[in-house]
């Protein structure tokens, strides 16, 4: 379990090959590497987890057959996870979970569905309610991928006023005012570029200025957060690939450190984690340096909660790898890239 000297994460999966489902993995804060990876949860497709705040849960997407939805553990004191309970129903499965701190409501993002779901939890065990707002979204964008909407990401904002929803399949961002019985009503919405295939958003520790991955045109957008009216406005634009870059590759995750001083964004193709420096005045980025992940089509990656290392998961390499985190450049140096783990996407630590 988590302790001075080691942090517990989990890794969730596509089950593919011999994956069993969700993964635990000890980083040892004293040797500088992953060691005691375990199948902890057998389950088909939890390819995206998200962790209570007070580390006592942990929710899964997932798939059974033709129905889809999310499922709901308690964390033992080894790290074991016990289902609680499942709430399902037909069709594709989310591809995003998120949680707000006082654990009153989960929410999933659907990318084949182009919706976004809202439950309201159980506060004393954690198992998750019937889904209490569904919001489909409508239209297309340019790109063939774009047919039709691509809910990809449902979040939060700091301030937990609004539930931000990024939406790959219209170039759109939307928020949403999130009410006591986990109704979800439109607050505002930004278009971005498009054909850019927004994907996945991050906000600084101040909440105001947010971070947006594009999967198609492999941008980070800089967005100002303006939190009474839960509108975002556009303040810079920048490639998280080399100039000369020409090859297929696709934007994945984005996390920012939390001093807030660097944002690091994942290039599937390209295979590497983009460096950025923050402007602390205006929020703007400066590229610092690309990492190669050491393997093929990283999908996710976290920052530990001690700030002093990165793990990054290839989804189809099958393998895990370790960075040290210089936290005064933001660089990342290799330490471990051998660590097997079967067809990884989501990586999280308990205490993030």
């Amino acid at each position: 379990m988590t302790t001075t000297n080691s942090q517990l994460g989990y890794i969730g999966t596509y089950t593919k090959g011999d994956s069993k489902g969700i993964y635990s993995f000890v980083l040892n804060h004293v040797e500088g590497n992953i060691t005691d990876i375990k199948a902890v949860a057998s389950l088909e497709n939890p390819t995206y987890l998200t962790l209570s705040h007070d580390k006592k849960n942990l929710y899964s997407v997932a798939k059974d057959g033709q129905s889809g939805g999310l499922v709901s553990y308690s964390i033992g004191e080894n790290g074991d996870l016990v289902p609680i309970n499942r709430q399902f129903s037909d069709g594709a499965s989310p591809c995003h979970v998120s949680i707000d701190r006082q654990k009153r409501y989960v929410f999933s993002a659907n990318y084949h569905k182009g919706t976004v779901e809202s439950y309201l939890l159980n506060h004393e065990d954690g198992s998750v309610q019937p889904t209490a707002s569904i919001v489909k979204h409508e239209g297309s964008g340019p790109d063939p991928r774009q047919e039709k909407p691509h809910t990809h990401y449902a979040g939060l904002t700091p301030d937990e006023k609004y539930l931000a929803v990024v939406d790959l399949g219209i170039d759109t961002l939307i928020t949403y005012k999130v009410f006591e019985k986990g109704t979800l009503t439109k607050a505002n919405s930004l278009l971005l570029r498009a054909g850019s295939g927004p994907r996945h958003l991050t906000f600084h520790p101040n909440g105001k200025i947010a971070y947006l991955m594009t999967e198609f045109s492999s941008e980070v957008v800089v967005l100002n957060y303006d939190q009474e009216e839960g509108l975002f406005t556009e303040i810079q634009s920048i490639s998280t690939l080399p100039a000369d870059f020409k090859e297929n590759s696709q934007g994945s995750a984005i996390h920012i450190s939390a001093d807030g001083r660097f944002v690091y964004a994942g290039n599937r193709g390209h295979n590497s984690i983009a460096v950025f420096g923050v402007n602390e005045e205006t929020g703007e980025l400066s590229f610092v340096e690309h990492t190669s992940t050491e393997g093929d089509w990283p999908r996710d990656f976290a920052i530990d909660p001690s700030g002093k290392y990165v793990v990054a998961s290839n989804q189809e390499s099958s393998n895990l790898v370790l960075f040290a985190r210089d936290e005064n450049t933001g660089k990342l140096t290799l330490l471990q890239s051998d660590i097997h783990v079967p067809h990884p996407v989501c990586v999280k630590f308990l205490g993030n």
